[in-house]
């Protein structure tokens, strides 16, 4: 399993109820793909550096998560599917050993 940094960033009218639904959801997800979740760090709400879909800000968080290489299509394509999810970035972490 690779390990990988998901950032998200969802819709600003949710309140923090809902969007703490929505990570567990994804959390589950990636269990369900049979990865697991290191790590999520929450940034809360954030001005956007440009207009996204007419929001100007939105909420950020960020997970360190392994998944099988082969999930990770999938995965993608079940965060666009998601729509409170304003943009993501999914990226291959470098693993260091020392």
């Amino acid at each position: 399993m690779r390990k990988y940094e998901l950032m998200s960033i969802f819709k600003p009218n949710l309140d923090a109820e809902e969007v703490e639904k929505l990570i567990e959801k994804i959390n589950s997800i990636i269990v369900d793909f049979g990865g697991s979740v290191e790590s999520t760090d929450k940034a809360g709400r954030k001005k956007l550096a440009y207009d996204i879909q007419g929001f100007r800000d939105g909420f950020f968080a960020t997970s360190i998560l392994s998944l099988p290489a082969d999930k990770v299509a999938e995965f993608k394509r079940q965060l666009r599917l998601n729509d409170n999810i304003l943009r993501t970035m999914f990226m291959e972490v470098e693993s260091v050993n020392a």
